[in-house]
């Protein structure tokens, strides 16, 4: 590798001091370094104007180092998703699933991407196209999940899911998380649904607070097409949802919307130093 990219939170790092320390560190070896700093925190996402907006990244980077946490790789991840950059994070955050760097090992760490010792494992992502009641469509992106939730007041949002065009069942609940392998220890895992080894191959359907006593995650092929209808609710009234799409970037819904779900044809490729298995990472983090 010649050519990093240091993409950093500022909300992480305020005074730009762990940017300084790696991109002085980089270049004292010959290396040439960008830096991206973004300075709103990763959840200000929905309030661009388009979320979706590629980052604007010099040709030929052949490493993104990500300063922040888990919702900062996320953020990177949909920005350069057309570049297909590697990217390894560094953990400014708290738990830090996608955040293989610890700062304490940091330089260790950068002589070992220098010099070429990793490897690199590729995660699948999700599209999401809103198909509005009006003929009109929407789309993003999403590395961990998409979640059909409810806007507004406290209400059961009512739901159809069908796939590859057959009618799977109905829904009434607070919501429901599409998710990819790599999302499992996210919002899905705090709704009671499985973890799943992140270089998995599949999607997973995990309901929000089902109104129900056996509704239970259900996994799907990666070739499966996902659409969520939104019907009237209770007593024919009409209902007024949202599609998060790795909890930042958000579309509205409509009764008489839908929302298509499938595999993204972009994916995320991680750069992995530490042969450190799901497992033992998963009892790491949750040793923590």
């Amino acid at each position: 590798m010649k050519h990093f990219l240091i993409f950093t939170n500022k909300h992480k790092d305020q005074n730009l001091g762990m940017t300084g320390r790696i991109r002085d560190y980089l270049e004292m070896r010959g290396q040439r370094v960008t830096v991206l700093i973004k300075e709103k925190d990763w959840k200000d996402d929905a309030s661009r104007e388009n979320p979706e907006e590629d980052a604007d990244v010099p040709a030929g980077v052949d490493c993104m180092i990500v300063l922040g946490g888990d919702g900062t790789v996320l953020r990177a991840a949909r920005e350069t998703k057309k570049l297909q950059i590697p990217i390894i994070g560094v953990n400014l955050g708290t738990l830090g699933y996608m955040t293989e760097i610890e700062p304490s090992g940091l330089e260790e760490a950068l002589d070992r991407l220098i010099a070429g010792d990793y490897i690199q494992e590729r995660r699948m992502m999700l599209n999401g196209r809103v198909c509005l009641a009006d003929g009109g469509t929407k789309e993003g992106w999403a590395l961990n999940d998409i979640v059909i939730s409810r806007s507004g007041s406290l209400q059961i949002i009512k739901f159809n899911i069908y796939v590859n065009g057959q009618f799977l069942n109905d829904y009434d609940a607070d919501g429901m998380i599409v998710t990819t392998p790599t999302g499992s220890t996210g919002y899905n895992l705090s709704a009671g649904g499985p973890l799943i080894e992140p270089k998995a191959k599949l999607i997973m359907l995990t309901p929000i607070c089902p109104h129900t006593l056996n509704q239970r995650s259900i996994i799907l092929s990666p070739e499966d097409v996902i659409e969520i209808e939104i019907p009237q609710g209770r007593e024919g009234r009409a209902q007024t949802v949202e599609a998060n799409f790795d909890g930042s970037h958000k579309i509205a819904l409509e009764t008489g919307d839908v929302i298509r779900i499938v595999k993204s044809e972009k994916s995320t490729d991680f750069i992995q130093l530490n042969q450190v298995s799901f497992l033992e990472l998963l009892h790491k983090k949750m040793s923590e």
